[in-house]
């Protein structure tokens, strides 16, 4: 069985800290409807959080997100929406 090596994302821009392979969810917003793909391979910084793709992932994502039969059969999440109020944020 031969073993693939993991992709070397290199140092966080942000803090310089070394990035690591991790599976992440990428949420994008689309005429107003919010679409969540799950299972992104990603660099991520254990620091700050810094997430980055590889373009080659990123084109695949932009194929996912364009195919709004795919999206019209995927599953729906529910997620809170709260309106910002300067005035309860300090309670």
């Amino acid at each position: 069985m031969r073993k693939t090596a993991k992709y070397d994302y290199g140092e966080c821009e942000i803090c310089g800290t070394r990035m690591q392979e991790k599976l992440i969810k990428q949420d994008f917003w689309i005429r107003g409807d919010l679409i969540v793909v799950e299972d992104v391979p990603a660099g991520v910084c254990p620091r700050c959080g810094e997430k980055v793709v590889k373009a080659d992932v990123g084109r695949l994502i932009a194929k996912l997100i364009e195919n709004s039969e795919r999206i019209a059969k995927s599953p729906r999440i529910s997620v809170p929406a709260i309106k910002f109020d300067t005035e309860e944020a300090r309670v």
